[in-house]
């Protein structure tokens, strides 16, 4: 039946066994490798037959599978066959019931189409290796969300490169079923992922609320104590009886807080941080074992990006639990890695990376300039407020521990650093001085002394620091910390430029071009993703082939991505010639396998489907005999017309041979005789 399209040799082999046979046929054959396997875990055959009994078993159930193939196959040519292959079958009672036999062989056995060397289409039914059961479905997810499209809008190219790693995953998940443990471990790897993240939440919580920690217990009220102990075993038999997340999450967080009350909240700590360090180790082992590092060079697990992220996980929380509880904030971080929103806000500024670090290179340009334009003509304005620590000017300090509010001392010490500085001041009589004034100038100088300023333009790299600092920061630019002007002074007018050049150049544009560039990334990785799922919503994965195509066809657009184009029966194919002897290849097997070889990709079908020609076709056939028919039509047409006519010249003639009878017999025509 292979690559035969014709129904010559169907009709030969339904000819010789009736349809319901070739069922029943492979029926039987599934279940003599049932029973052999059930004598195998009951003991009942000696141990020196058990490979004649595996190969039996083997060899019972390909034959089997083989003859359902080739009755899906015949099932084209035969109405009767696909209800017969059905494996929901329904007894005279109306009871459905499901055939073990036919469900094994419909989950085991994959169909594709691929396209010869003449552009011919065809379609292939064959068994699924047993190896590719061991593909994970986080990779199935992965492949099938992430593969790029090629230029021609097909993914096939990206899927193709992946087949190999796919493989290779195959036979290392085999593998892992040989250890229970690691097993184990690795199929529960979201779980432990989940725990760290609440681990993370909580010790943080509890650093965030009890830092710096207090020694020993904390006391608590005897009731409040009795109460606790009672929600926390309230919550253990609810948890037993439902075992939901919150639930548990809640009898978590009641031990917790029985522990600080009973323990103290660093011993608490210390009990979460050890739990945290074997939950991380646990979550980088079940990756590893899931991922297959192990098999991996060292060159390649060092640029594998999970493992170097669990390990760096591991890191953090042995920092925090040897060296600083502040270390475990970074744990934190774990959102952003757990969350496909927050990787888009981080990829919004790491994708035009280069574009964002040109655009800042440009602004640091830019305000050096200004720093240079400052230091030569605006140096004196650069007079920025300053709070000083106590330690930071010991000069300044006053010796008013006696009488900390003593305010005459204050003004006595503000008028001997005043007289200091300006001694033709000091040197009026107080009979010349007003006391008001004096008391303005105490004021002013107390004023001076709670709001200390500092010149920060006297060298190049301080004015540069400045300029950076308090430019970028402020939302007016660096006018707004410089001094502001006098409208009588020579530079007002400059000065004025200056503060609006810096201000339109700097916070306006340059800012602002950061901030667009940024802004619009995250936009196309926003409409990237909607694309993306776009596009794995209403195309095919393997054709490209959109969801409008099959409109009002026989095949729904659902029917052709899960039957005719599944993406992952081309996978099954692909191992199957991988896992094949090259000797047992059947044509189609050949031609793919040498096709793979070459990385030659036109065997798989582009803009294509069998059951749109198929349909193309027969709506092309049902224009034939419409026209057939119609043919047909005006032949009868043209013959009755043709009918008459005859007629007609019949009765013409019989017409003309009387009136000519009538002639004769006429009176003159005999008198003229005589």
């Amino acid at each position: 039946m292979e690559s035969r399209q014709d129904s010559e040799n169907a009709e030969r082999i339904l000819y010789s066994m009736s349809p319901k046979q070739l069922v029943e046929v492979s029926k039987v054959a599934h279940h003599q490798a049932e029973a052999l396997e059930d004598e195998e875990v009951q003991g009942n055959l000696e141990d020196e037959l058990s490979d004649e009994e595996d190969e039996m078993k083997t060899n019972a159930r390909d034959v089997g599978h083989n003859i359902y193939i080739l009755a899906h196959q015949l099932s084209k040519h035969n109405k009767e066959l696909p209800e017969l292959l059905k494996p929901a079958q329904t007894d005279v009672h109306g009871n459905t019931e499901i055939c073990p036999a036919l469900d094994y062989y419909a989950k085991h056995t994959a169909q594709i189409e691929i396209v010869r060397y003449d552009r011919t289409m065809e379609q292939i039914v064959f068994p699924i290796p047993e190896i590719c059961e061991y593909l994970t479905l986080e990779t199935r997810h992965r492949v099938f969300v992430t593969a790029e499209r090629d230029d021609q809008g097909s993914k096939v190219t990206d899927f193709f490169n992946r087949h190999e790693d796919m493989f290779a995953e195959m036979k290392w998940q085999k593998k892992l079923r040989a250890n229970p443990l690691l097993f184990w471990m690795s199929s529960h790897m979201s779980l432990w992922s989940k725990i760290s993240f609440y681990f993370a939440i909580f010790i943080n919580i509890f650093v965030a609320s009890y830092y710096p920690f207090s020694n020993g217990a904390g006391e608590l009220d005897l009731r409040l104590s009795g109460f606790l102990w009672l929600v926390m075993f309230a919550l253990l038999a609810i948890v037993f009886t439902l075992p939901q997340l919150g639930l548990i999450l809640l009898f978590v967080i009641s031990v917790i807080f029985r522990l600080i009350f009973s323990v103290g909240i660093e011993i608490t700590l210390i009990l979460l941080g050890s739990l945290n360090v074997l939950n991380a180790v646990i979550c980088a082992v079940s990756n590893m074992g899931n991922c297959g590092t192990f098999t991996k060079s060292w060159s390649h697990i060092l640029v594998d990006f999970d493992f170097v992220y669990h390990m760096g996980y591991l890191i953090v929380s042995l920092l925090g639990l040897f060296l600083h509880e502040f270390f475990y904030s970074l744990l934190l971080l774990d959102i952003v890695y757990r969350e496909e929103t927050l990787l888009n806000v981080i990829r919004s500024v790491t994708k035009n990376g280069r574009s964002i670090l040109l655009t800042g290179v440009l602004a640091v340009v830019l305000i050096y300039l200004f720093s240079i334009i400052g230091f030569i003509f605006f140096k004196d304005d650069f007079l920025i407020e300053v709070d000083l620590l106590d330690s930071a000017a010991p000069d300044k300090e006053i010796d008013n521990v006696g009488n900390p509010n003593d305010s005459s001392l204050l003004g006595a010490e503000l008028a001997k650093q005043f007289c200091l500085a300006s001694p033709g001041e000091c040197s009026k009589s107080p009979a010349d001085t007003d006391n008001e004034t004096d008391l303005l100038f105490m004021q002013g100088a107390a004023e001076a002394a709670d709001n200390d300023k500092e010149r920060h333009c006297d060298s190049m790299i301080m004015c540069i620091i400045t300029t950076l600092n308090e430019g970028l920061r402020n939302g007016g630019g660096i006018g707004d910390v410089l001094r502001k002007p006098s409208s009588s002074e020579p530079l007002f007018f400059a000065r004025v430029v200056y503060d609006l050049l810096f201000f339109f150049i700097v916070i306006i544009i340059v800012l602002n071009l950061i901030f667009g560039v940024i802004i619009d990334t995250f936009a196309d990785l926003r409409s990237e993703k909607q694309q993306r799922e776009e596009i794995l919503k209403n195309s095919c994965f393997i054709c490209g082939l959109e969801r409008s195509s099959f409109d009002n066809k026989t095949v729904s657009f659902e029917e052709h991505c899960k039957q005719e184009h599944n993406v992952w029966h081309y996978l099954y194919f692909i191992v199957l010639i991988k896992v094949k002897d090259p000797t047992e290849f059947t044509g189609p097997e050949s031609y793919v396998s040498s096709m793979i070889k070459e990385r030659n990709l036109d065997w798989f079908p582009r803009m294509r489907a069998m059951s749109l020609a198929a349909d193309d076709g027969e709506s092309e056939q049902n224009e034939f005999r419409n026209l057939q028919l119609q043919l047909e039509n005006t032949n009868k047409l043209v013959q009755n017309l043709s009918q008459q006519l005859a007629e007609l010249k019949e009765q013409m003639t019989e017409q003309r041979k009387q009136k000519q009878r009538i002639g004769l017999l006429t009176p003159s025509n005999f008198g003229a005789s005589m």
